[in-house]
């Protein structure tokens, strides 16, 4: 009997494959698209009038990595795709969150292989495009459509709309996965091939897809000082799908916010030291959770400071947001400052009840006529509004916990989880290594990387440097939140970054609308450890609100 059962199921899967390769054959092969390298001249130069001169750029694309090489694993995925395929399906998918596409999968409008692969075609389509690429994307997952083909298999019935099943998602190019090499932006780790972290782990434990790596800010934005946020040696200049080299992308998980913006992706993971995840949210209008230190695990992240490190989730809604978030929760024993929780951040989302509740609003922001309207808004729907004054307190010390905390982390995650063709062991070695082909590696200088090395600050100091800060940042928002009886303190963009920061206090930022010029803003709530459950819920309500959002303008087809 058990003989019978091996040959039922070898010839089930043999008609199977037979069925899919019938299917394809009678496709038309589409011919394949490829990205050919321009003069970049008079685009640099444009941006040398900008008034930003961290946006007066010294090149667009990298000088090491050809761009095809991003989707040549994935094209013969592609050879069966056709652009009216994929017009077809946009309306499905484009600026949809999570519960709608799990809803289109369960009604049989869409399948998860069609979802990954219009995302991958749309990444060709605009970053093979040299006057629309957002140089958003380092690389793809060669295995992702076979993936999802295989969760196509599944009961669609049995499937939460509130999950990350079956959902292509971005991984800033820091966060290890074995399925590409994790790069930190650097050609140092060009070559890095690892295991997964904790935290890819727990995605694929969901069975959501890995879709591909975000380009970012090299080294997490701790190379080069006043150097363009965005830029990597490995991925080139990101650039803001709003402004295209006009506006900042934002960083250093400038890609994850890009790619989230445009459409590329379902949602993105970024990475936060101090402003990280809600700078480029905020830039690229998206929601960005950058959460309590220890909610989320470090494990297999290319790192700055085991003190101040945190991923997130980059979303397109807060929604989302939450639903991700439920999919990376979870205690890891490889990271000291890890913990348990058993909130279920979607149901705190949804059982959002605002009225009444107490905001305190910086009164020198109400002369910003986005946050102006926002905060009236949220007074015409119940909220208590309370002006406060935060007294501007320096943070002294602080760059000597990112100099002292790299210099120790990252030849720990060297040594631990990166992987065995890693041409340095320190960052010394790696000043060393920079200074060889300096023009290719390091266009913009490593000061930052110098700064380290010359910091001399003794652990003793170190020690008493982070308790100082941690109690000062807590005072700049507790002195308010307790006296006031707040509910969450509001803020624009990445502008109380810092201080949430070395408070560890967890801070979401919600799109808030859109400048003259089109530029994005955020609306940024910060609170206490470990409330990200209030602060989704005051974001879902403000969301819902305003609508803001917007998709920018070029990514909208």
């Amino acid at each position: 009997m058990k003989k019978v059962l091996i040959v039922l199921a070898i010839i089930s899967v043999f008609i199977s494959c037979k069925k899919e390769k019938q299917a394809i054959s009678q496709k038309e092969v589409q011919p394949r698209v490829t990205w050919e390298p321009y003069d970049e001249t008079s685009d640099l130069a444009a941006t040398q009038e900008l008034e930003q001169a961290r946006m007066h750029l010294k090149l667009v694309n990298s000088k090491v990595l050809n761009k095809n090489e991003i989707w040549y694993e994935v094209e013969s995925e592609l050879d069966y795709f056709s652009e009216d395929e994929y017009q077809k399906l946009k309306p499905l998918i484009l600026e949809k969150d999570i519960p709608t596409l799990q809803q289109s999968v369960k009604d049989g409008k869409l399948t998860y292989e069609e979802l990954t692969l219009f995302y991958l075609y749309r990444i060709r389509k605009y970053e093979s495009d040299n006057s629309i690429s957002l140089n958003s994307v380092i690389a793809l997952n060669p295995n992702v459509v076979k993936q999802a083909r295989e969760l196509d298999k599944v009961d669609k019935n049995t499937i939460d709309v509130h999950s990350v099943f079956g959902m292509p998602i971005m991984l800033k190019d820091n966060v290890n996965t074995e399925d590409m090499a994790t790069t930190a932006g650097t050609i140092i780790l060009q070559n890095n091939r690892t295991g997964n972290a904790f935290i890819t782990k727990r995605l694929l434990e969901k069975k959501a897809l890995i879709l591909g790596k975000a380009n970012l800010s090299e080294w997490a934005y701790f190379l080069c000082s006043g150097c363009p946020v965005g830029y990597s040696a490995v991925g080139g200049q990101t650039m803001n799908p709003y402004g295209r080299m006009i506006f900042e992308s934002g960083g250093s998980s400038s890609g994850s916010g890009a790619t989230v913006a445009a459409n590329f992706c379902v949602a993105a993971i970024g990475t936060e030291t101090s402003g990280s995840i809600l700078s480029p949210s905020s830039q690229n209008s998206v929601v960005g959770l950058k959460p309590t230190i220890g909610l989320l695990s470090r494990t297999g992240i290319v790192p700055i400071s085991s003190t101040l490190d945190t991923p997130g989730p980059m979303t397109k809604s807060v929604i989302d947001n939450a639903i991700l978030l439920n999919a990376l929760i979870g205690k890891d024993a490889d990271d000291s400052a890890s913990v348990a929780t058993g909130i279920d951040f979607v149901a705190s989302v949804k059982s959002s009840v605002l009225k009444e509740k107490r905001f305190g609003v910086i009164k020198a922001y109400l002369e910003d006529s986005l946050y102006n309207i926002a905060i009236e808004k949220i007074k015409k729907a119940g909220a208590e509004i309370v002006e406060i004054e935060p007294e501007q307190t320096p943070l002294p010390g602080f760059l000597s916990i990112l100099n002292i905390d790299m210099k120790n982390d990252l030849p720990k995650y060297i040594k631990t989880q990166g992987g065995n063709d890693i041409p340095v062991k320190s960052i010394e070695e790696a000043i060393t290594f920079n200074r060889i082909d300096s023009l290719n590696k390091i266009p913009y200088g490593q000061e930052l990387f110098e700064g380290i090395v010359n910091d001399n600050t003794t652990e003793e100091e170190l020690n008493k440097i982070k308790e100082n800060l941690e109690k000062t940042a807590r005072n700049y928002f507790n002195t308010h939140i307790d006296e006031h009886q707040l509910d969450a303190i509001l803020s624009i963009n990445n502008y109380h970054a810092g201080y949430a920061a070395v408070a560890k206090y967890p801070a979401l930022t919600v799109p808030m609308g859109y400048t003259d010029n089109g530029e994005p803003k955020g609306l940024t709530f910060i609170y206490k450890p470990f409330s990200e459950d209030k602060l989704l819920q005051f974001g879902y309500w403000y969301e819902q609100l305003s609508k803001e959002r917007k998709a920018p303008k070029k990514y909208a087809n």
